[in-house]
């Protein structure tokens, strides 16, 4: 519903000095200084530079917007120090009224977005109004402002976690909007625009341009970069810029202003957006009510490193290792398995920036693509029907957590033998799986003791983990662990591959070095 525009909703605290603008001049002649046509250059872009971005944000500011939310969250009442002390001698205390009521307190935040239809329908981020207490959640009011100060109360139509992307709609007509471009044909090294209202600066135009395309940003400390790519760009993206667009030179958005990366929270060039080939086919999903569809294979993967790779045979560390499959996935249904190497997908070969969760991802339900693997040394194909990507609580209930060294001391380390891996091992007895509350079914040794010095230590390796396997090959005595240690290097091999498990957390593969 269109409301009157209150003038202050949020108030800023701008520090800083205020620098006069204009030319210098002098008091003593009364001429600019510098002014000099004889004996100045004039400065003129560089060929394809343009001269202004004047018109251009002239043209667009109107369709991008402020988005304002609110939400009561409930606080824990402070206690009174002064009733803590006459409490601890016991005297009587004097309930104040509201004592037992709850505390809630008004949060919000602020955010940009942008107009995509003369009726109203409005882009932004989705971490913009996710509630700050509940994941699934949503705040409980937001608000759009225009830049001629009308306001609007937004419902949120839908959003999507994952792609931190969301819909909003406000009741207009005739309302001011933007086209979506094709980030395909972005280039690095192009010109950008980004509007948006930075730490609640509206209007603000910032310019730059693209840094890299497919930019990935590590999620874990292996180096995952999970399924989301960014355009990276020096345009000034700062707090509140989030949800804005970034526009090419003919006006259409490429990108969706979602991050900056920062040792401090202050924009230092480097900004994120989301390229809009990703973001357009998710908004027009929830727009129709649906959930934004995404391929899913049903594996967990670890990237290659120089020592597994050499204890796989493999001249490069391409490719991603398959530490698990789900059970009742496309991948278990397709025949993959633990161990094998993913090379490529659908004719895309996996590399750090093109990973087998970002492929994967943007491959459609239902289709049938090939997948080449190694398996055994031996280069294979195999064809796997996609499958739709599980929401996030589905894949949460799939993954394990880690415990703690739970084994009381059972593990016998005095009878230890570390061998040329640094490593000391021991059968997995029926009492220790019970102390580590580990399936019957689970086979192989345990380690009792590892050298400090060796790589296996290096590697964060530690006693209580368990070796299902070695080279994929299953070991259930220290025997056979000794046995294919030595088969390795008799082999020429410098390194082995372990199926480590620790807890109930799911296996994972560790290439080790062999001790010279």
């Amino acid at each position: 519903m269109l409301k009157e525009f209150r003038p202050v909703r949020y108030a800023y605290g701008i520090a800083g000095a205020l620098l006069l603008g204009g030319t210098a001049f002098s008091m003593t002649t009364g001429n600019a200084l510098g002014s000099n046509a004889a004996n100045s250059n004039q400065i003129v872009p560089v060929a394809g530079a343009p001269t202004s971005f004047a018109d251009l944000a002239e043209r667009l500011s109107p369709a991008v917007v402020n988005i304002s939310t609110t939400q009561r969250i409930a606080v824990r009442r402070q206690s009174d120090p002064f009733q803590d002390f006459f409490r601890r001698f016991g005297a009587p205390q004097q309930q104040q009224e509201g004592d037992e009521e709850e505390r809630t307190q008004e949060t919000g935040s602020l955010g940009s977005g942008f107009i995509i239809s003369p009726d109203g329908y409005i882009v932004t981020n989705n971490h913009l109004i996710q509630s700050r207490t509940e994941a699934r959640g949503t705040v409980d009011e937001v608000i759009v402002t225009l830049t001629d100060r009308t306001e609007y109360q937004a419902r949120i139509v839908g959003r999507d976690i994952d792609s931190d992307l969301a819909l909003l709609k406000i009741d207009g007509a005739n309302l001011p909007y933007v086209d979506w471009g094709n980030s395909e044909n972005v280039r690095v090294g192009d010109w950008v625009i980004a509007i948006g209202n930075p730490l609640g600066l509206d209007g603000t135009v910032t310019a730059g341009i693209v840094s890299a395309i497919q930019r990935g940003v590590p999620q874990d400390a292996s180096g995952n970069t999970g399924r989301n790519r960014y355009i990276q760009t020096d345009a000034s993206i700062n707090r509140g810029n989030s949800g804005g667009p970034m526009f090419d030179m003919a006006g259409n958005v490429v990108g969706v202003n979602s991050a900056l990366i920062s040792p401090n929270g202050a924009n230092i060039g480097i900004g994120l957006a989301i390229p809009a080939d990703q973001a357009r086919p998710i908004i027009e999903a929830l727009r129709r009510g649906e959930r934004p569809q995404r391929g899913y294979l049903g594996v967990q993967l670890q990237p290659i490193d120089e020592d597994i790779a050499a204890s796989l045979g493999m001249d490069s560390e391409d490719g991603e290792l398959v530490r698990e499959v789900q059970s009742g996935t496309p991948a278990q249904a397709a025949g993959l398995r633990q161990g094998d190497v993913i090379l490529s997908i659908n004719g895309q070969t996996i590399t750090p920036r093109e990973s087998v969760s970002y492929i994967s991802s943007r491959l459609t339900p239902g289709a049938r693509v090939p997948i080449v693997i190694i398996r055994d040394g031996r280069r294979q194909t195999i064809q796997l029907t996609v499958g739709e990507r599980p929401s996030d609580e589905e894949l949460a209930q799939q993954i394990g957590t880690e415990d703690d060294d739970q084994t009381g001391g059972m593990m016998d380390e005095e009878n230890a033998e570390t061998i040329e891996i640094g490593l000391g091992v021991e059968t997995l007895t029926p009492r220790i799986k019970n102390a580590l509350r580990l399936p019957d079914d689970v086979q192989g040794v345990i380690i009792n003791r590892v050298d400090r010095r060796s790589d296996a230590a290096e590697k964060g390796l530690r006693r209580g983990d368990i070796i299902l396997s070695v080279n994929r090959q299953e070991v259930t005595t220290p025997a056979e662990f000794e046995a294919t240690i030595v088969a390795a290097r008799d082999a020429g091999r410098s390194s082995v591959l372990m199926l480590i498990k620790r807890g109930n957390s799911p296996a994972a593969f560790i290439g080790i070095r062999i001790t010279d």
